[in-house]
């Protein structure tokens, strides 16, 4: 009797589940040294281009380099203070901080910061954010983003006056009726793809009825609205300051009023160009130095020691925290 009850006991409980594929530990050791060995992949790409930089920081003045690297730093703490005040829940600091941080390595994998993006997503999904939320959440990042740096950009152009030497840089009249033909074509394309198919429509409208609640609840508490427009101000200015920092560390012959103004002027006029990298920002920055009057050859060991400093050095171990990030499960 005895042995019988236990054979049904047996039966009856129900077996465990087959671990699913991506529970796998191979699985998950590819995924963690996925990120190392796409940094590895692009150094050895680009060899030449990191050779260089390397050369002419080597020579450069290390304090300068030191403080540039001090505003690099200070930059990830602001990017973290918007990403929490564009999100009512309360996220936990030092992992908001060191998603921040990972998500540099994955911004030269994809173009137009959506490494950046889909790394802060899978961080916010992983904290029991909605994914209607989470992506709101980045809408409103983005927008309280460019909105604070052409806000600068706009200061700086009125109380400096080395906004007569951007004259030189404003596109012909002739370049600006194809660019607003692609814009209006664009604009066009998704308004009727909103109104025609209802699957996509839906989930968009839903997004948006999201990021409008949140919107106005962040805006509701003075913590939230401080850390979403005062880190949105300060990621600009903490970026140009790093570029003055490598200029002054390789003898560029510019004030800082000029070298700022030119990393806002060209960062906000290409910044929404989909290159990885932001090589787009990095052609029109070497331009804008140029016209301000720096020499060729410092203004473009100036961008490289900047993009050294800001993305080439920090690759390596933003992606060792990303691959920690997703083996520790927090992404």
């Amino acid at each position: 009797m005895r042995e019988g009850a236990l054979s049904s006991l047996a039966e009856a409980t129900p077996s465990p589940r087959p671990s699913s594929f991506l529970a796998g530990r191979p699985v998950r050791l590819a995924l963690c040294l996925a990120p190392l060995l796409l940094a590895g992949g692009w150094a050895m790409a680009n060899r030449p281009l990191v050779y260089e930089g390397v050369r002419r920081l080597v020579a450069a003045d290390p304090w300068w380099l030191l403080a540039g690297g001090g505003f690099t730093c200070l930059n990830w703490v602001a990017a973290a203070c918007v990403r929490q005040g564009a999100l009512p829940d309360r996220l936990p600091p030092g992992q908001l901080l060191a998603s921040q941080f990972a998500a540099g390595a994955a911004n030269h994998a994809l173009p137009g910061g959506l490494g950046a993006h889909a790394v802060t997503v899978r961080f916010l999904r992983a904290r029991g954010v909605p994914p209607a939320r989470a992506t709101a959440s980045v809408g409103l990042y983005s927008l309280a983003k460019s909105s604070a740096k052409t806000v600068v950009l706009v200061v700086f152009l009125a109380v400096s006056p080395a906004w007569r030497d951007l004259g030189g840089l404003v596109p012909d009249g002739r370049l600006l009726v194809p660019v607003a033909a692609v814009v209006g074509g664009a604009l066009a394309v998704a308004g009727v793809l909103l109104t025609v198919v209802r699957p996509l429509r839906r989930p968009v409208t839903g997004m948006l009825r999201c990021a409008l609640a949140d919107a106005r609840e962040v805006h509701t508490r003075p913590c939230r609205v401080a850390a979403l427009w005062g880190g949105a101000v300060a990621m600009p200015l903490l970026q140009a300051a790093t570029l003055a920092c490598v200029g002054a560390s390789l003898g560029l012959e510019l004030p800082w009023e000029q070298v700022m103004l030119a990393y806002l002027a060209a960062g906000t006029a290409v910044g929404a160009v989909p290159a990885p990298g932001g090589l787009a920002v990095d052609a029109a920055l070497v331009w804008t130095l140029i016209t301000f009057g720096a020499a060729p050859s410092v203004a473009t060991a100036t961008v490289i020691g900047y993009r050294m400093l800001t993305d080439w050095v920090p690759l390596a171990p933003g992606a060792v925290v990303l691959s920690a990030l997703i083996r520790a499960k927090i992404l």
